[in-house]
């Protein structure tokens, strides 16, 4: 079964553009791993800090496995960009 994932992201005040620019960068990688079908951010229109990220996946495993890629990058130098961990719904397709 399909899954969707509904993220809730928040960037510290000011830090949107800075935000975006840095998880734009990932979005063809993401994209190109198996099973993932859609992987978009959407910017808030009142409020340039507030990001949604829209995931489907075919399957949990396969989103499992994307997570676990996730944890295995390096960590973000510098000050943290987002207030707090994200918000995640997750939905079956």
């Amino acid at each position: 079964m399909a899954l969707r994932l509904i993220v809730s992201i928040k960037a510290q005040p000011g830090k949107g553009d800075e935000y975006l620019a840095e998880a734009l960068s990932h979005v063809a990688s993401v994209r190109a791993e198996p099973g993932c079908e859609q992987y978009d951010y959407f910017r808030n229109a009142e409020d340039p800090d507030s990001f949604v990220l829209v995931e489907r996946w075919t399957d949990e495993p396969l989103w499992q496995t994307h997570m676990d890629l996730m944890r295995a990058r390096p960590p973000r130098q510098g000050a943290p960009l987002t207030e707090g961990r994200p918000t995640l719904e997750r939905y079956d397709v």
